[in-house]
């Protein structure tokens, strides 16, 4: 008789469908994490929160807890039916100062305005551009190689699009193409067939 009553007890104390349990699921989760985002761990009300599947419902995944994590509404919709990998990629590229997007909306419209009487901005003058920047940093980067800098064209393609996607600037097939033209163009570099000669002095 007393492990039957046990019994009915351990049955009440993890829910059924006669006992249902008293939290949800999205409750739970934000219980566990502090009350904070999964992701980038700040506060987060329960009226901003959605259940976030790390590998897709979609893509086989369950509602299991260890599948799922609380985060903003606004990050569970950019995730959506990604891939595992395609969301770890995007949690790595904000290089470990994840900000949700919607942590991200509130400080753009909480920004203050500038001061009316706050002086003009000078104009930046155009050899101080993006591109011009560009090409002073890979111009550098290749310094610092001296004798390990790539000698086929397609290396130095890879090697300056690492570099830019370090820097977290733009680079497209055609802006790459574009900075080794303009190193030509300086007579930093020369390329004959595949081959890139250096002159960087």
């Amino acid at each position: 008789m007393r492990h039957l009553t046990a019994r009915c007890y351990a049955r009440r104390d993890f829910g059924t469908d006669r006992y249902p349990s008293m939290t949800t699921h999205l409750d739970r989760l934000l219980f566990a994490q502090g009350g904070q985002c999964f992701f980038c761990r700040k506060p987060l009300p329960k009226t901003e929160a959605s259940v976030e599947h790390l590998i897709a419902s979609a893509n086989g995944g369950t509602n299991d807890d260890g599948n799922c994590v609380a985060c903003c509404k606004a990050l569970n919709h950019l995730l959506g039916a990604k891939s595992i990998k395609e969301k770890m990629q995007i949690v790595l590229n904000q290089r470990g100062s994840f900000q949700c997007p919607g942590n991200f909306a509130q400080q753009t419209n909480a920004a203050p305005a500038p001061s009316a009487t706050a002086a003009a901005p000078k104009p930046v003058p155009a050899t101080t551009n993006s591109t011009s920047t560009a090409i002073d940093l890979v111009q550098s980067d290749l310094k610092k190689r001296g004798v390990s800098r790539p000698r086929k064209v397609s290396t130095l393609t890879s090697t300056i699009k690492a570099l830019l996607k370090q820097q977290q600037k733009p680079h497209s097939d055609a802006e790459v193409a574009n900075l080794i033209a303009a190193l030509q163009k300086r007579g930093k570099l020369t390329i004959t067939d595949t081959k890139v000669a250096y002159k960087l002095g």
